[in-house]
């Protein structure tokens, strides 16, 4: 029980103290992705360069489930290519189908290994989810694919 009360506290900081909240005026992508369920909204700023993710901002709102977990993503991905914010990307896609069998991997996900107590309540893994969605299709966007 002391882990799934430090995984609170790290999910409720994140939604107290997003990262990269507020939304860049230059951007490669934006999308905006609403959780139809609950009414969560994330509106996501990607900028890429050369490969590499150099800016993502967002700006939402919501539970803090889906706030935190945009802000850890932001996080994680600012400074990665887009083949290692795939790898990212995936394995919290991973965590979230487990419904409470996995635990993740802190080398890959750092502190959003804090939602896998979120994966055992499948209304809420679509909160956990909205901004990793969204980094997707932007990512998509941005490389003028379409879907």
């Amino acid at each position: 029980m002391e882990l799934d009360s430090l995984y609170q506290e790290v999910i409720l900081d994140h939604y107290k103290h997003p990262q990269h909240k507020g939304l860049s005026t230059g951007f490669t992508a934006q999308v905006h992705h609403v959780n139809t369920s609950c009414g969560d909204e994330i509106t996501l700023n990607l900028t890429i360069e050369n490969n590499m993710i150099t800016s993502l901002t967002w700006d939402g709102q919501g539970c803090s489930i889906s706030q935190a977990s945009v802000s850890m993503l932001s996080d994680l991905l600012i400074g990665k290519t887009l083949d290692e914010a795939d790898v990212i990307v995936n394995s919290f896609s991973d965590l979230m189908a487990s419904k409470g069998t996995s635990s993740g991997d802190p080398e890959i996900l750092e502190d959003a290994v804090a939602f896998a107590g979120v994966s055992k309540f499948p209304s809420r893994v679509k909160c956990a989810l909205l901004g990793w969605m969204a980094f997707k299709d932007a990512a998509i966007q941005s490389q003028g694919e379409s879907k």
